[in-house]
């Protein structure tokens, strides 16, 4: 947060967090638990739903220098990693269509 706040001064006063992802998370463990509730305390709305999950596909993919998307795209990390790109853009077009009943209203 201090690295955004000084872009954010420094830079690019306009400069948001759009949104926060939960990664390499194991939800079985309570320390995934505490970590998600409080990230989710501290930052509302902005914590995405999809999560990424730890996953050795993931984890492989670069060392054979292909995206896990191109690696196997049927792996766990992979089809999270969809959904969370599907729902990144629901956010924009829920987000355009409240600006647009906005100006229209």
């Amino acid at each position: 947060m201090d690295t955004v706040e000084r872009i954010r001064v420094e830079l690019n006063p306009g400069l948001e967090i759009e949104g926060v992802v939960l990664t390499m998370l194991d939800e079985r463990t309570n320390l995934a638990q505490q970590v998600t509730a409080e990230l989710k305390k501290f930052f509302g709305a902005k914590v995405c739903a999809t999560t990424i999950p730890r996953n050795i596909r993931l984890a492989e993919a670069p060392s054979h220098g292909k995206a896990a998307l191109v690696y196997d795209p049927r792996s766990k990390g992979a089809e999270s990693y969809i959904r969370l790109a599907k729902e990144l853009l629901g956010r924009h077009l829920a987000a355009a269509g409240d600006a647009a009943a906005a100006i229209s209203a």
